[in-house]
This record gives structure tokens, sequence and C-alpha cells, in this order.
């Protein structure tokens, strides 16, 4: 029986804001989803939170690399210390964000415990690095630069906390949910990071694609993996409240499915939960829709 534990990490920094003079509602994702009970339904004890540093991105300007890159720096190093703990104590942390940069709080923390891996459901692979800013554009944004920063893309003072670049290994990097013909398909395909597009996932099932994916993330390979979830994979149809509402998404039983092997893998070590905002959800319909899906991961 999993010991399950309920934490909050309500950080915003990793993105751009969606009007002058605003800043993004994401850090209200944990707050919504415990409005829906999470907390009980869960059966989980209470984490707490770690909280953010302001959002301001000061005279920062196209071109400076990362905006926010010293607060996130020490944000991933405080929230790595509280997922350490857990981890350490056989806990399994869930983990309410906030955008997708708080993934490098868990790949920091589990890099400091050995080799774990990554299955990462997203509507995007959160991969703009300055080696392919032809393709992506300039650096600047975390929250779509995660997965490069965390396999040791990018600049040290976030790739190489406490010199534990990279936290990640490509090959231990599962990626589900991506849509169709993304532009970076063929640099993850080459640097041998898993991809399962949403045609992918249509085409073989979602459950089949979940599993085949786990092998290779159980020892010797690795200790294990995290799971990292961005509100994003589904079609906006039903989620409309991201940032970056793309068209092709998921569909919230294909998501159950994948969430229902991954999360049920015995390697499994903890989860975070990414980029709903509710700000942009009139009703929080689009809220108590991943509320329903993260509980019932845990059914």
């Amino acid at each position: 029986m999993r010991s399950l534990v309920l934490l909050d990490a309500p950080s915003n920094l990793g993105l751009r804001p969606p009007a002058p003079g605003t800043v993004p509602g994401v850090c209200k994702l944990a707050g919504a989803l415990r409005e829906q009970g999470l907390l009980s339904r869960l059966g989980a004890r209470e984490g707490g939170v770690v909280v953010p540093p302001r959002y301001d991105r000061g005279d920062w300007k196209e071109g400076d690399g990362v905006f926010h890159a010293a607060p996130l720096a020490a944000y991933t190093v405080a929230l790595a210390d509280r997922i350490e703990t857990h981890l350490r104590a056989g806990e399994f942390p869930v983990v309410l964000g906030g955008d997708c940069s708080i993934q490098l709080g868990a790949s920091l923390a589990m890099r400091r415990l050995g080799r774990y891996g990554l299955a990462a459901i997203d509507g995007s692979a959160d991969f703009r690095h300055p080696g392919n800013e032809a393709v992506n554009g300039p650096v600047g944004a975390a929250a779509g630069e995660e997965l490069a920063l965390a396999t040791g893309r990018g600049q040290a003072d976030l790739t190489d906390l406490e010199g534990l670049r990279p936290y990640l290994r490509d090959q231990d990097v599962r990626l589900f949910g991506l849509r169709d013909g993304d532009e970076d398909l063929p640099e993850l395909r080459a640097a041998g990071i898993t991809a399962a597009t949403v045609g992918d996932i249509r085409a073989h099932g979602a459950a089949r694609v979940a599993r085949a994916a786990l092998d290779g993330l159980h020892p010797p390979e690795a200790a294990g993996f995290w799971v990292h979830l961005d509100a994003d994979v589904l079609d906006p149809a039903v989620m409309p409240a991201v940032d970056s509402p793309d068209p092709g998404g998921l569909l919230p039983g294909e998501l159950a499915e994948l969430l229902a092997v991954l999360v049920g893998s015995p390697r499994c070590v903890g989860m975070n939960v990414t980029i709903y905002d509710p700000d942009l959800d009139p009703g929080l319909r689009a809220g108590a829709l991943l509320a329903d899906l993260v509980a019932a991961a845990f059914a």
C-alpha cells in the first residue's frame, strides 16, 4: 500500500506573462485541485507547500537566456530537498504545480539518489535549447525547456546544479501525447528519447504503449521513474485552460489508460501535475476533470 503525500509547488516562474502587467495563473492550480477534494480522495498525507519566489522578470530581454534563472535554480533545490525527503522515507509524492519547470525539482531529487527515469505525458516535448533555436525560437521560458534542461542541454546555472548534470539520461526518458508532426520528433529520436505521439497511442492503444515504454525503467538500468503530467496533453475541447491549447490532443479516456499503467507500476516513485490555469476555466469544469483523472489513477 503506497503512502501518498500531497505537496504544493505553485511556481509560475517558467511561463511568459499572458498579457502585459499580468502573471500566469498556473500558481492557482494546487488550490483549485484541492478544492475538488483531492487530498481526501487520494487518501494522502498533507505535505504542505514549497513557496516559490516572486514572479518578476525585471529588465530581462530576449537573448538573455532563461528568465528567472536564479530564482528557478533556488526553487529547484528547495523543491528537490522536500521531494528527496519523501522519497527516502519510502513515500510517494504527488506534487501539484505550477508550470512545467517544477519537473526539475523532481529530477534533481532523483539524481541525488541515483539513476531514475521520467515518463512525461505532455502535448509538447518542452525541449527548446540553444542548439535548436532555429526550430523552436530563442530560449527564455523554462516551462518550454525543462526536458532539455533536465537532460543537460542549456545554461549551467540550471543544468548543472550541485554538479549533477544531467539529472536525466536521454535513454531514461519516455514521452507520451506529443502532437503528431511535432517539430522536435527528429531530434528526440536521434537522441534516443522514446516518444509516442497521439497518433501512435491511438494506433496501438494507450495501455499497450505505456506498458511497452516501461521496458528499461527498472533495475539494473534505472531504480524507477517519475510521472510528469502536463494538462495540455488533453485536447482543448475538454481542457481549454492551458497556455497552449493545441488541437489534436488526447481524450480523457486515453489519458486515464496511460496514467493507470504508469502510476500503477511499482517502479513509479512520484508524480507531478502542471499547467492547468484556473483563470482560464470559468466554472472550473476542466479542473474538476483533471482532479478526477488524477484521483482515478490511484483508485
